[in-house]
């Protein structure tokens, strides 16, 4: 029986062979890894570096410069709302606070059911429409306390 340490490297070494033959692959292998496992697991970026032949400092700046890559498993749902300048000015601040509240969360926590995972993220490209958020990679504009107490209400069940 492997332990899981030995059974993420070796998933991950086979990530890291997809696309290490890549111009430019560590970004690739990021991606492939957060898609394998729902995040980055930290034990696996000292095998990237090595693979890659870069220092681990230069994998982990890369890693955490991106808001999407995770070091920890999401919730069953993922809920972003965008923290970008003209949602704030439309109400993001309050709609922030009330989805905290709501979820009983901060930033980057996941509810203790594992069913939602709050996260800010800079702009979602819908400022005609804002205030934004994102569920689960679908976007929503015109956001209001209303909608996201439904989308709490249903992310929960």
């Amino acid at each position: 029986m492997q332990s899981a340490g030995t059974e993420i490297a070796a998933r991950a070494i086979g990530i890291i062979d997809q696309f290490k033959n890549l111009e430019g692959p560590l970004l690739p292998i990021l991606h492939g890894l957060q898609e394998e496992f729902g995040y980055v697991p930290p034990e696996s970026l000292p095998i990237v570096a090595q693979a890659l032949n870069i220092s681990r400092a230069e994998v982990h700046g890369v890693f955490t410069f991106y808001h999407d890559y995770r070091d920890h498993p999401a919730g069953r749902h993922v809920l972003k709302l965008c923290r970008a300048e003209a949602c704030q000015s439309m109400g993001g601040d309050a709609l922030a606070a009330l989805a905290k509240q709501q979820l009983g969360i901060d930033w980057h926590q996941t509810t203790s059911d594992e069913a939602v995972t709050l996260e800010p993220i800079y702009c979602l490209g819908l400022c005609a429409c804002a205030p934004a958020a994102m569920l689960d990679g679908e976007v929503i504009g015109r956001l209001d306390a209303e909608k996201l107490e439904e989308i709490v209400a249903e992310v929960r069940l």
